[in-house]
């Protein structure tokens, strides 16, 4: 961990998680290992409380900028994320029975799936051209709505990434569309999974509102960049920022 205070060091990360999340997904990729580096005496239903409660408040922020600026498919977006919603309340029940121990390489092998995709998929999402229509579109945003909202809860990382990937890749949506819609199905998982976090008491409240106000501010500067640059310059950072976690998370791991 750079020789910061844990407080600073995880205002940082929550803000370039925001910006990161609100642009291409997969915050939890920055804000899940700097909270296992800033604070290694949370338990594991604490890490990923706290990354929920800070990540809220970006998704809900960047949801309202595109929302506004891009109108993402409501008719796709709103059942994906009702079910979503109720398959990361159930991840979260899941997720506090998660070993910490394995928290690292599973958050490796996260950061390395994600990131080899992103660098073996420059071209995908340039216009939607949608690959099923009626009700089998439906059914398959759904299906992979309770799925993604099951890990969420349980874990977290690259949400955000892989509802892009799933929108783009399996149902045929633009990169920057299915961005939009990605933000609201991503909302309402972290919702249902604070939903069980909250009465559990797993929040660190402290450092959650700081983060928080983070995330909010990166989120609503990560959408505005998305809008206004688009995919090209953000897929570069978001391979820097990933390979540099795999670097610092890896590391450990092989000694």
């Amino acid at each position: 961990m750079p020789d910061l205070p844990a407080e600073v060091w995880l205002a940082l990360a929550a803000l370039l998680a925001g910006w990161i999340d609100a642009v291409v997904g997969g915050g939890g990729l920055v804000q899940i290992p700097a909270l296992l580096l800033g604070v290694p005496g949370a338990t594991p239903g604490q890490i990923l409380a706290t990354n929920k409660f800070s990540s809220v408040a970006g998704t809900l922020t960047s949801s309202i900028t595109y929302s506004r600026r891009v109108r993402p498919d409501l008719r796709t977006a709103v059942p994906m994320a009702l079910v979503a919603m109720l398959g990361a309340a159930g991840g979260a029940v899941i997720g506090t029975h998660i070993p910490k121990s394995a928290f690292n390489p599973i958050v490796l092998v996260m950061l390395v799936s994600v990131g080899a995709y992103t660098l073996l998929k420059p071209d995908l999402g340039k216009e939607t051209v949608l690959r099923h229509a009626g009700a089998r579109h439906t059914v398959l945003a759904m299906l992979t709505g309770l799925t993604i909202g099951l890990y969420d809860g349980a874990l977290g990382p690259g949400t955000g990434s892989f509802l892009v990937f799933t929108l783009v890749g399996l149902l045929g949506y633009a990169f920057l569309e299915a961005t939009a819609s990605a933000k609201i199905v991503n909302l309402a998982t972290n919702i249902g999974a604070l939903a069980v976090f909250i009465p559990g008491g797993h929040v660190l409240w402290r450092g959650g509102a700081i983060m928080a106000a983070c995330n909010l501010l990166g989120g609503y500067l990560g959408a505005r960049t998305a809008v206004a640059r688009g995919s090209g310059f953000v897929r570069g950072v978001f391979i820097v920022v990933v390979g540099a976690f795999i670097v610092r998370l890896g590391w450990p791991l092989l000694h």
